[in-house]
C-alpha cells in the first residue's frame, strides 16, 4: 500500500512547518513529526529534525517499535516529561530503542472518527511537556491538521466528481451534436414528399398534409434547437451575423408560416419599430418562432395570440402574449434552463430547449428576455438593446 498522497496531502498543508516549528521552541524538543499511522505501518509525512534523528518525509519505523501503535488503538495522547520517572514507561522497549527521555504524542482524528496518525516529538532530554498549557496546544495542532487534512479529501473528492460531469456532459453535448446532424436528412426528405404531394391530394388528403408539416415543423425547430445547445456549451456561445434589417416583414413572415400549418389558431400583430434595426435576421426569427410555439403549445386555443414590437427607451421589444393557466411560481425560476421544465412541470412535454435557446439568442444580441404571468395572461418580452435600433430609413 503506497502512502504518496497522504504525505502529499500533509505536504501541502502551509501550516504544517509552522507548526513544528512552534512546538519546538515551545516545548524545547529536539525532533517533531507528523506521522502516518496504521495497523501495520509508521511513515513519516513530515518533520522537523535537530537531533540527526534521520526521519524526513517518506522514511518509515517498525510500528510495532512505537508508541504510535498503542496510541492508535486507545486514541489517547501520551506524554512523558522524563522516562525515567515515569511508572507507566520507565521499562518501555521504545525509550530504550530509540534514546529519549521525553516524548509526547496527540492522535489526529478525521471529521468521520478515522485515526490518522500522530502529531509527535522526542527529545534525549528531560522536558516539562504534562502541562495545560503543552497539551492544550498539541491538541489544537491536532485538530488543525485534521481540518485541513478532512478538507484536502474533500476537494479532491469535487475535483473527481466535477472531472466526471465534465466528461460526461461532453459526451452528451456530442451526442446531441451528431443525433441533430443525422436528422436533417430524413426530415428534409419528408418535407420535400410533402411539396410534392400537395398539388396530388383532395381537401381532405391536404387536411392531413397540414397535420404533418405541424409534425414536420416541430421536429425540424426540436433539431434547431438541440445543434444550438450543442453549439453553445461545445464552442463558447452563440454567435450571430448581424446586418440592418426591416424587423416588420420578419414578424409577418413568422406569423404567416404559423397560420399556415394552424389555421384553426388566430394570431395578431401590431408592429411599431420604424426604419431598421441592427439583428441577425435567422436568429430573431428562430427567437420568435419558440416564443410563438411555446404560446400555442400552451395558451388558451380559443384566445388569441398577440404579437407586439414597439420601439422603447432602451432599444425595441418583441413580445408574445397568450390566454392560458398561469405559469406556477415554482416553475418560473427554470423557464430558461435547459432540460429542467419537467422537474416543476411534469405534464409538459419537450425538452425545454425552446426557450433557452431563445433566451442565449436575446444574450447575444446583448438583451434579455422576460416573462410575467397571471390568471389573464402569459407575456413573454425578448427586449434588446438601444445600440441595435439603427432607426434608419429605408
Amino acid at each position: 500500500m503506497s502512502f504518496d498522497r497522504d504525505i502529499a496531502k500533509v505536504s501541502g498543508i502551509a501550516a504544517v512547518p509552522t507548526i513544528l516549528d512552534v512546538v519546538s521552541r515551545t516545548t524545547g524538543m529536539g525532533f517533531t513529526a507528523v506521522a502516518r499511522v496504521t495497523e501495520d505501518r509508521w511513515i513519516t509525512c513530515a518533520s522537523r529534525d535537530e537531533l540527526a534523528f534521520g526521519l524526513k518525509p517518506g522514511d518509515e519505523l517498525k510500528v510495532e517499535t512505537t508508541i504510535c501503535h498503542e496510541i492508535r488503538q486507545n486514541r489517547e495522547s501520551v506524554i512523558i516529561d522524563d522516562v525515567d520517572q515515569d511508572a507507566v514507561f520507565c521499562s518501555h522497549h521504545t525509550p530504550a530503542q530509540y534514546g529519549f527521555k521525553s516524548y509526547i504524542s496527540m492522535p489526529i482524528i478525521m471529521a468521520d472518527g478515522s485515526f490518522f496518525g500522530t502529531l509527535c516529538a522526542i527529545d534525549p532530554k528531560p522536558r516539562k511537556l504534562n502541562t495545560p498549557e503543552v497539551i492544550g496546544m498539541f491538541k489544537l495542532f491536532a485538530e488543525l491538521i485534521a481540518f485541513h487534512l478532512d478538507a484536502a479529501d474533500k476537494v479532491e473528492v469535487s475535483e473527481s466528481k466535477l472531472a466526471l460531469e465534465q466528461k460526461s456532459a461532453e459526451l452528451r453535448e456530442q451526442f446531441i451534436a451528431v443525433l441533430g446532424h443525422d436528422l436533417r436528412n430524413p426530415l428534409a426528405s419528408i418535407a420535400g414528399g410533402l411539396r410534392l404531394l400537395r398539388n396530388k391530394v383532395d381537401a381532405e388528403g391536404a387536411d392531413w398534409l397540414n397535420l404533418m408539416q405541424v409534425s414536420v415543423n416541430r421536429m425540424s425547430g426540436l433539431i434547431d434547437n438541440v445543434m444550438d445547445f450543442a453549439r453553445a456549451r461545445l464552442g463558447g456561445g452563440m454567435q450571430l451575423k448581424l446586418k440592418e434589417e426591416s424587423l416588420e416583414p420578419h414578424i409577418r413572415h413568422i406569423i404567416a408560416e404559423f397560420e399556415n400549418v394552424h389555421p384553426n389558431r388566430r394570431i395578431t400583430s401590431n408592429v411599431a419599430v420604424p426604419g431598421k434595426v441592427r439583428i441577425d435576421a435567422g436568429r430573431l426569427d428562430q427567437l420568435l418562432s419558440n416564443l410563438l410555439g411555446n404560446a400555442l403549445a400552451y395558451g388558451d386555443a380559443n384566445a388569441p395570440i398577440a404579437v407586439v414590437a414597439r420601439t422603447t427607451g432602451r432599444g425595441f421589444e418583441i413580445s408574445v402574449a397568450n390566454k392560458g393557466p398561469r405559469i406556477p411560481d415554482e416553475a418560473m425560476p427554470l423557464l430558461f434552463t435547459a432540460f429542467h421544465r419537467g422537474e416543476v412541470m411534469p405534464n409538459e412535454k419537450g425538452l425545454g430547449l425552446g426557450l433557452y435557446i431563445s433566451q442565449e439568442i436575446a444574450r447575444a444580441h446583448g438583451g434579455a428576455i422576460q416573462v410575467t404571468s397571471t390568471a389573464e395572461q402569459t407575456i413573454f418580452t425578448a427586449e434588446f438593446p438601444l445600440a441595435l435600433a439603427g432607426g434608419s430609413s429605408g
